[in-house]
This record gives structure tokens, C-alpha cells and sequence, in this order.
């Protein structure tokens, strides 16, 4: 604007340098701080460290790994090596094909396999916890296989024919690059497609039949597919339906016959949530006859075949030769619906009460007879079952190694928002438990992104049952339990709805008789600690401690710097502050940061990283400093005889990253 003066070079240097030295003293402050107090916990952490130990051996090293079948061959991978198996084999004839260590990859884990159609390659995605990027291995397998290439900083990559890799690159949390590279004959690598909204996420996919590899660009809210013809990996990718505002589809194949996944619907359908995701068909001769004019592949040509019931997520599906898995959640309870493309009938078999996730099994040959999947909950390791399509029938696969949990009881419960939403809570406490309003109760919250609070087995949370504990996971709104539209009810200028959600559930949880707020603690992670910040602002009283990870607590600064890498692609979960006076004034109105004040607040613990990409430590160390200085004034202000001064304590991470750890380094944090 006119008359507003500009910072001169030096001056601006000058401010870089004292924001740095600043948050250098923060961090030292806060280490000095964590060294003088973590050895208090010692012994206490020494008891939790041997119990969880005891508990990893007993189920999770147990349990059995996914396995990818190819006709009569079984790939899995166990303890960083990946094996192949004759499918009727036990583990003991299995072949070594690829070791971390030997290649000298240690400190890696396997996140992904991708085998070629004729099995003469693998594909194989190495991750450290340090890093958000992934290093690409391709192995020529047989007699003896061998590193045929290296890739890295790649995201997902799939086979498009026998020797052709297509890949996605990664930097700076973006992909926005997709490449070509082929192995026999002369090896070659090209760019074949370019993403310019820095909005958009690329990632690729190959249908289950292997005929097309689909190009995905997504946002928060918009997608666009392009299409390569396994048939012709080498020609250029064709566009099935160009990006509209608030539209996502997402490509399956079968028996010449595009089905695509789609939010699409009227305006005032699509408003009532009356369907949040169907299944349309088009023909894909008309398709590939108008290869270079892609309208009859638009969405005006799309025939409905199936849509979902109201508040129902989509948690998966998996397309074979003759039917449709869709794996569904609805008011917490888990479903499969088989769509027969045959009979054209649906059949619904609701799955056991106990279960809270789903993990599909790959099935890289869509003929197949069977589908395979495990079933689990923060409390009940992996299980696995199969749905037979011959017998039309669910079978539950006992392994005979793996303890049965019977002292463990799921309550499922519907708490009233301030709007009146009801909103689901899942409460898992130990059946022989006495007098649970004394009980100690621990809180999940996420409520972002449309993603679900995670609800897959961990060691720790079976060992809070065993001592008593009572665990509560709420799914608020933002998240995405109940369908696309529980995301948006939850995001931008609804972000507050998603904290009365979180009150409306720990007040029934202590009116139901779960414990009290002397005895309650809340666990959040990443963007849940927007909410559970929110709250110890808000309501302080309804919790005694809290428990953080990588808390996003700084939301409107973060949001005005652009030169983050994620600020503007997430501008579509918490709105754009930079040009809307509006949004702004609401950011900060909930934004944990902006709303510390002196009052008596939670014990809070807090676990970052100092290299974390996608929330910035210095957001943290100055929410714990301002923290601690309300919490201390409030304490010197009231003085009051045996006043309680809550702990609030930091623990920076040197190594690890936003991203999941391994088994070690979750058990040492």
C-alpha cells in the first residue's frame, strides 16, 4: 500500500538472524529443562519399557504380515527382508529376495512392493524416520537377484508393463512430477506429466485388472485422473474428466469398462449428503474412440450403479473379475458390501463389534476367488479373514499363537453436540473393572483433513486396559468417520464445531459414570492438537493432563507464511488469513497459540522433532513458553494454599520425524 514503508536488506537479515539466535536459546532453554527432569520418570519408565517389550513379543512379532499372492508365488516381508513362498509353503522353505541390512540400509524400513506383471522385477520403496522422503530400489529378481536401480526421493510408482515404471518424485512434501523409466534394452527415463497448482498431490495407481495406470492430482477437495494404457505404457496419458471445484473421482477397470468412484451429484444432493460417494460406469469403447476429445468420458455421461446410505464412509474397495468389496464404516461399526456385477445384488455382512480398522491384503490378480483382509482395535492385534466369493461367506483364520483378548469390552457411544450433530465415541475398558467413574480415562481426539482418528493396534494402549485405564476415541467433526461430509462439516469456518464435539463427548463420557476430570487425560497428534489445545483454552477444567505429538498449536502464524511448503495447499482445510480479513479473525478465535491466557491449565506433555517438515518447532517452543508463563501467573496471582502448578514439559527429539516410527523408537519415546 501507499506509504507503507519497506524493510531495508540489512534490516530484514538482521531480523532472520534474531529470530534464529531466538529460537536456538528457546531449544537449548527447553533441553536443559527436559535433562533435569526425565530422570524422575526412571523407574517408572523402566516398568511401562519391560511391559511393553512383553507385550510386542506375545502379539505383534506373532502376528502375521500381509502377504502380495501371484498365482502360485507369495511375496511378504518380515524384519526388514522381503521373501518369496510356493502359496501352500509355510514360512520355512521362503527365499530371501531383498535385506535392508545387506544393502546397508539399517536405519530403513520397507514402506511399499510393487512386483512386476511377468514377476521379473520388484520395485521396493525404502523410508528412514529422519526423512519424509523415500529411496526407490528396483531389483531384477531370479537365481540371484540384483539392485538393477536406484531412485531417490520417490512417493509411489507402479508397473505399467513388465519392464516400464512409471514414479513420482518428492521434494519439499510436494509431488508434482510423474517419470517414465524402463530396464530392457536401453534404459531410459522421461518426464510425462507436469502438476502446476501448488494446491495438488500427485500420487499414481494401477487398476486391478492392470490395464490402465491412472495419474492422480488430488487437493483437499478437487481431483483429475489421466490414463495410461498398460497395453501402450509409452503413449501419452488421456484425461478422463478435467478438475471442477469440489468434484473427486477416482478410476477403476473391468471388462472394458471405466468405473469411477465420485463425489459428483446435484448441488442440493450433494448438500443434504445424500450421497457422499457413488460408483459410475462409462463405456470404454465409446472412451478410446474419442481417444483426443475426451467428453464422452465427462461426468454428463456418467450412469449411476450404486451410491452409499447417508454418514457412511468409505473406508476402501477392492474391484475383481466379477464383483466389488466396498469395506464401510458407519456410526463406528465396520461392513463389507459385495456388489455382484452378475446378479446385480448387494450384500451387506456387518463385521465383528470389536473391530475398528481395516488393513486389505494386496490382491494383484483381480480373477481371484477370495479376498483377504485383517481386521484390528487400539486394543486387539491383527486378525486375519477372508470373504469367499465361491461360498459367499466370511471365515475367520485362527492362528493359534496369538492370544484371544476376552477381558476387553467395546462401548459404543453418541454424545450431542452443541448443534445437536451427535457424535460417536468408541470406549474400550477392562470387563472385570470396578467402580469406573475412579478410573483413570485417556481421550483421543483428531478431527482433520477427513481422515479417521487411528485406531490400529498399539502395545501401549493393551497395557493401559490391563492397569485399569479407560480409553475414549472421539470422532469429531473434521475427520472423516462419518463420509465426506463429517470432514466438511469440521473444516475452514466450521473448525470450531469440531471443539464443542470434543466437549460434548468428554462431558458424557464423565456423566455416563467413565471417570472424572481429576482422572482424565487427552492424547492428540499432528493437526489434533489444534482441537485438544483449543480445549485446555477453553476447559480446562474437564482435563488433568494432557499429551501431544508433533501438535499443530500455532495455526495462524503458520498459515501466513507462505514460504512453507504445506501453507498453501492446506489453505482448503483452515481458509487463507492472508487475503480474508474473516478467516482470520476465526483462526484466531480457536487457534490454541492466540488464546493462552492466565488460568490453571493441564499437566501437558510434549513430544517434537527437530527437524519436523510439516509443523515448525518454533511454533511449539513459543506455545510451551507462553504456556508455562499463564499457567505460573495464575499460580502467583491466586496463591492460594497447596495451589496445583501443572507440569509442562518438552521433549525435543534430535532424530525422527513427523511420520511414523518404528517399533524402537516409539518404544524409547
Amino acid at each position: 500500500q501507499e506509504g507503507t514503508k519497506v524493510l531495508s536488506k540489512r534490516k530484514q537479515n538482521t531480523s532472520i538472524v534474531t529470530s534464529d539466535l531466538l529460537h536456538k536459546s528457546l531449544l537449548k532453554s527447553e533441553q536443559k529443562n527436559w535433562n533435569n527432569i526425565s530422570p524422575t520418570y526412571k523407574a517408572v519408565t523402566k516398568r511401562i519399557k519391560e511391559k511393553l517389550e512383553e507385550l510386542h513379543n506375545m502379539y505383534t512379532l506373532n502376528s502375521r504380515s500381509p502377504r502380495i499372492r501371484f498365482g502360485e508365488n507369495v511375496y511378504f516381508e518380515e524384519n526388514g527382508c522381503i521373501f518369496l513362498a510356493k502359496a501352500d509353503d509355510g514360512k520355512g522353505n521362503a527365499k530371501i529376495l531383498f535385506s535392508v541390512e545387506d544393502l546397508g540400509f539399517s536405519v530403513a524400513f520397507i514402506q511399499r512392493i510393487r512386483i512386476s506383471p511377468d514377476q521379473r522385477y520388484m520395485a521396493i520403496s525404502l523410508k528412514s524416520e529422519n526423512s519424509e522422503e523415500a529411496t526407490c530400489i528396483i531389483m531384477k529378481l531370479g537365481n540371484l537377484p540384483v539392485v538393477e536401480k536406484v531412485i531417490p526421493s520417490v512417493f509411489s510408482f507402479e508397473w505399467a508393463a513388465n519392464d516400464v515404471l512409471y514414479y513420482t518424485a518428492q521434494k519439499n512434501l510436494k509431488c508434482q512430477n510423474v517419470f517414465r523409466t524402463t530396464f530392457t534394452y536401453q534404459e531410459h527415463t522421461k518426464l510425462v506429466y507436469t502438476e502446476q497448482d501448488a494446491r495438488f498431490f500427485v500420487d499414481l495407481y494401477c487398476t486391478k485388472d492392470r490395464r490402465f495406470l491412472t495419474i492422480n492430482s488430488n487437493s483437499k477437495t478437487t481431483s483429475e485422473v489421466w490414463l495410461v494404457d498398460c497395453r501402450h505404457p509409452f503413449e501419452s496419458p488421456a484425461l478422463v474428466q478435467a478438475r471442477t471445484t469440489g468434484l473427486i473421482y477416482h478410476i477403476e477397470h473391468r471388462k472394458d469398462q471405466l468405473y469411477i468412484l465420485t463425489t459428483h451429484g446435484e448441488p442440493a444432493e450433494y448438500k443434504a449428503i445424500l450421497t457422499d460417494n457413488c460408483i459410475h460406469r462409462i463405456n470404454l469403447d465409446d472412451y478410446w474412440r474419442s481417444y483426443r476429445n475426451i467428453a464422452s468420458s465427462g461426468k454428463e455421461n456418467w450412469q449411476l450403479v450404486y451410491a452409499l446410505e447417508r454418514k457412511t464412509k468409505l473406508v476402501d474397495f477392492e474391484m475383481f473379475s466379477d464383483d466389488c468389496i466396498m469395506f464401510l464404516k458407519n456410526a463406528g461399526h465396520l461392513y463389507l458390501n459385495v456388489i455382484s456385477f452378475v446378479s446385480h445384488s448387494v450384500q451387506s455382512i456387518k463385521l465383528p463389534t470389536w473391530a475398528c480398522e481395516f488393513e486389505l491384503e494386496s490382491h494383484p490378480e483381480h480373477t481371484t476367488s477370495t479376498c483377504y483382509f485383517q481386521l484390528s482395535s487400539p486394543v486387539h492385534p491383527p486378525k486375519r479373514f477372508a470373504y469367499s466369493f465361491k461360498e459367499n461367506n466370511l471365515i475367520e483364520e485362527a492362528v493359534q499363537e496369538v492370544p484371544i483378548i476376552t477381558n476387553c469390552h467395546t462401548t459404543r457411544l453418541l454424545a450431542k453436540s452443541k448443534d445437536e450433530t451427535l457424535v460417536p465415541i468408541t470406549v474400550f475398558h477392562n470387563k472385570n473393572s470396578k467402580e469406573l467413574h475412579r478410573r483413570p480415562l485417556l481421550v483421543h481426539v483428531y478431527g482433520a483433513y477427513g481422515i479417521d482418528l487411528n485406531m490400529s493396534f498399539k502395545e501401549e494402549k493393551l497395557m493401559l486396559i490391563e492397569e485399569g485405564w479407560i480409553l475414549a476415541y472421539c470422532h469429531v467433526r473434521g475427520g472423516g468417520e462419518q463420509g465426506l461430509s463429517w470432514h466438511r462439516d469440521g473444516c475452514q469456518h466450521n473448525k470450531l464445531k469440531g471443539l464443542h464435539d470434543l466437549r460434548a463427548c468428554i462431558t458424557l463420557l464423565h456423566q455416563v459414570g467413565f471417570s472424572q476430570p481429576e482422572h482424565t487425560a487427552l492424547a492428540a497428534a499432528s493437526a489434533g492438537g489444534v482441537l485438544a489445545g483449543a480445549l485446555c483454552n477453553t476447559d480446562p477444567a474437564l482435563l488433568r493432563a494432557v499429551v501431544l505429538q508433533a501438535p499443530f498449536v500455532d495455526v495462524l502464524n503458520t498459515m501466513m507464511k507462505t514460504h512453507l511448503p504445506l501453507t498453501i495447499e492446506e489453505q482448503e482445510e483452515w481458509g487463507n488469513p492472508l487475503e480474508d480479513e474473516k478467516c482470520m479473525k476465526y483462526i484466531k478465535s480457536y487457534c490454541p497459540y492466540q488464546n493462552i491466557k492466565p488460568q490453571c491449565y493441564p499437566s501437558v506433555f510434549i513430544t517434537a522433532y527437530e527437524n519436523d517438515e510439516r509443523v515448525p518447532l518454533t511454533g511449539i517452543l513459543q506455545y510451551v513458553q507462553k504456556l508455562r508463563k499463564a499457567a505460573l501467573d495464575h499460580a502467583s496471582r491466586t496463591s492460594k494454599k497447596g495451589n496445583w502448578i501443572p507440569n509442562i514439559i518438552l521433549d525435543v527429539q534430535a532424530n525422527g520425524s513427523h511420520c511414523d516410527s518404528s517399533w524402537e523408537r516409539s518404544l524409547n519415546e
